[in-house]
């Protein structure tokens, strides 16, 4: 493979990285709020 392939294969592997890793974080947050949102309706 030549150096440029290996750029490339490199930056989408990052991309992809980045990608996944935002898609946690928007579940994380989505779990989140629905335990806060369920805690608020539970504490009223």
């Amino acid at each position: 493979m030549s150096a440029l392939a290996w750029l490339m294969a490199a930056n989408a592997a990052l991309w992809i990285g980045f990608g996944l890793y935002a898609a946690r974080l928007a579940s994380s947050q989505g779990r989140l709020e629905r335990r806060i949102s369920q805690w608020e309706a539970d504490n009223e």
